[in-house]
């Protein structure tokens, strides 16, 4: 029964996990669905062999081949993946992603392990003009997960945490050395978690709406990346938008850390159509 429509697969490759989905489309390519989505931390595994294996995880949930696949699409550091037919910018395709999952959406915040960036983007899904945080900057989801680890914090209870928070402790914006440095400091003095946490949510928010009011973002702004799943800091960039008299609000799905995988994807059989097309009209 699968055989009858197109698929293709999006692989999003970050510094710390891959993100792979599968797409189904109808013949023209215009309409895609999400079949099966694979989130694989890379931790110390070799990254191409992470790849393959979330790759083929998602295949045998469909019971289908890597014949089967006409397109098979990567964004992020997807280059390094060998059996791509095509590869996608981040912001392309994360744009593609965030409009697939909310149409309405004009601006895009990638939250990614080491670099945050901001990015408008017109109704199909266009990348108009972006900002993006520095190498050393503490605003990104790594920094997040490392203090997290320190604090001895499962990361999925960070965001509840933070929200917790009645007198956020604030840290260092710019160097996440010296933002870390506070962080430990904050301990000895025996701050909490909750207030801690709330203050690097705060420090992080601040950052990326600097970047959003770079790229004059109005209206509706989609979370995608890792940091979409964090209920504290997706509650502070709202508060902190909200306190500098912004426009915009922020929105978050339950897909948006796949998000740069499922624009490469449907970029993906955008791509396999002209090329169908441009074969059709030589032979």
């Amino acid at each position: 029964m699968w055989l009858d429509r197109l698929y293709t697969v999006g692989i999003d490759v970050g510094s710390n996990s891959i993100k792979t989905v599968l797409m189904e489309h109808d013949d023209n390519g215009s309409e895609a669905k999400l079949l099966f989505s694979d989130l694989s931390k890379i931790r110390k595994r070799e990254t191409k062999l992470v790849a393959e294996q979330s790759f083929e995880q998602v295949l045998s949930r469909a019971s289908l081949t890597p014949d089967d696949i006409a397109y098979v699409a990567t964004t992020g550091e997807g280059d390094m993946v060998d059996f791509r037919r095509g590869h996608f910018y981040s912001m392309t395709a994360h744009s593609r992603g965030a409009i697939h999952l909310n149409s309405a959406v004009r601006s895009v915040v990638d939250g990614g392990a080491m670099h945050g960036k901001a990015f408008a983007i017109d109704e199909r899904s266009k990348v108009l003009t972006y900002k993006m945080t520095s190498q050393c900057a503490s605003g990104s989801g790594q920094f997040l997960e490392n203090i997290a680890r320190y604090l001895g914090i499962p990361l999925e209870d960070v965001g509840a945490l933070s929200k917790e928070s009645t007198s956020p402790e604030m840290v260092s914006g710019i160097c996440a050395v010296l933002a870390e440095t506070d962080v430990i400091n904050m301990v000895s003095r025996g701050i909490s978690a909750s207030d801690i946490l709330k203050g690097i949510h705060l420090s992080m928010a601040r950052r990326l709406v600097g970047l959003l009011r770079g790229v004059s973002a109005e209206g509706e702004v989609m979370i995608t990346g890792g940091l979409a799943n964090d209920t504290g800091f997706v509650a502070a960039i709202q508060e902190i938008a909200d306190s500098e008299n912004m426009n915009v609000r922020f929105n978050t799905h339950e897909l948006s850390i796949f998000a740069g995988a499922i624009g490469a994807a449907i970029w993906g059989a955008f791509r396999h159509k002209k090329l169908a097309q441009s074969e059709l009209q030589h032979q």
